[in-house]
């Protein structure tokens, strides 16, 4: 699992604090969705893939939402382990989301947002899906509709909607190099989304807005 480059984000203090207002908002939405579809009990088992090193407030929000923590494990290719002291008895591990060491169905819920575009190419996502999908019995999972017609990694508009080799060198001109890497950013449509989650699994799609648009994409699956 790709290692995330924690200064994609660094722009002016002002527009640093309208995105994590933005993405809070989403995100919250996404939150209290798997609450209301899924209804975790107080003894749920919880998996979070994909935590992050970053402390900005909209980071990690799972975990500070979720009224159980400790009932989470956390998995990152980062160094999260500050989690275990921000919510007591929650468990950090630091591993690769495409090799979980976990036993089959081991959690009632696995999580994970935003972390599927960054695994690599279509075989890695469709590796990580397996992942999640074989880990737990009710998987959601998150990523940015690549037919939202801003970029939220780059902030290059509509880019993003050409062919991949053409938004490849439109990052680097502007200077936008580690999302130009094709290992690092792999967006994903409704259909390609649904693709990654293996053949018999019950899958249910949400949508996330914003002006009026599909931002974010929502897949909630039963195994």
């Amino acid at each position: 699992m790709v290692q995330t480059n924690s200064n994609y984000h660094q722009y002016q203090p002002w527009l640093n604090r309208i995105i994590e207002k933005i993405s809070w908002q989403v995100r919250r939405q996404m939150f209290d969705t798997i609450i209301s579809t899924v209804n975790p009990s107080v003894r749920a088992t919880v998996l979070d893939v994909g935590v992050t090193s970053d402390e900005r407030a909209d980071c990690n929000f799972f975990e500070k939402l979720y009224p159980f923590a400790n009932q989470i494990t956390a998995v990152g290719a980062q160094d999260a382990s500050f989690l275990e002291h921000d919510f007591p008895g929650l468990k950090f591990i630091q591993a690769d989301g495409r090799r979980l060491p976990f036993k089959d169905n081991s959690f009632d819920l696995v999580v994970s947002f935003a972390t599927i575009e960054h695994v690599g190419d279509n075989e890695n996502q469709k590796m990580f899906m397996r992942e999640l999908c074989r880990v737990g019995k009710t998987i959601c999972v998150s990523t940015p509709n690549r037919w939202f017609p801003l970029e939220f990694h780059t902030l290059v508009p509509l880019a993003h909607w050409l062919p991949s080799a053409w938004f490849r060198a439109i990052c680097r001109l502007f200077g936008k190099n580690f999302f130009a890497d094709k290992e690092n950013l792999n967006l994903l449509s409704k259909k390609k989304f649904l693709n990654l989650v293996p053949a018999g699994a019950s899958i249910a799609v949400k949508k996330f807005k914003l002006a009026a648009m599909t931002s974010n994409l929502m897949l909630i699956i039963k195994t």
